[in-house]
């Protein structure tokens, strides 16, 4: 009976155990801020989605919007730059082409000849830069105000 006494004793005076610390199952993985803060003293990077899910998701929504969307040329499926060529009912619109910038998000900018009615200069360099860059995804969309429609459609992504 000593014993038994004796041994609820010690263990009563034993520290209490250290408070087991709590760990997030999940975050949101694109918030900066839930990650916490980088031990390397780095910012912290988003992850980027790719650029056939991209493609992908602005087929879809030009064609939930009524319109026509084809791709003419396959890139990187991770990584190629994306150029959409703009029409309206068979009037070609502006190219525009995602880039990323110096300050680490991507940005949308008229590319190509200035007069877009110029097939053949517009073929050319739709050519140029096909050569240039092989990651190239070249995306057509036939839709009435198809640069509106990306505008939407990037400030999703």
């Amino acid at each position: 009976l000593r014993s038994r006494v004796r041994a609820a004793l010690r263990v009563a005076m034993l520290p209490a155990a250290p408070a087991r610390t709590r760990y997030l199952r999940h975050f949101d993985a694109s918030d900066p801020k839930s990650a916490g803060p980088d031990p390397r003293g780095a910012t912290v990077s988003v992850a980027r989605l790719k650029s056939r899910f991209l493609v992908d998701l602005l087929l879809r929504r030009t064609e939930a919007a009524g319109g026509f969307a084809a791709i003419l040329a396959r890139g990187d499926e991770t990584s190629g730059i994306i150029l959409v060529q703009c029409s309206d009912r068979g009037e070609p619109g502006p190219l525009l082409e995602r880039r990323f910038s110096l300050d680490g998000r991507y940005i949308w900018q008229a590319v190509g000849p200035d007069d877009p009615k110029d097939g053949e200069a517009r073929a050319n360099y739709q050519e140029r830069r096909r050569k240039a860059d092989p990651d190239l995804w070249i995306v057509e969309l036939d839709i009435a105000d198809a640069p509106q429609l990306v505008a939407e459609w990037a400030a999703l992504t």
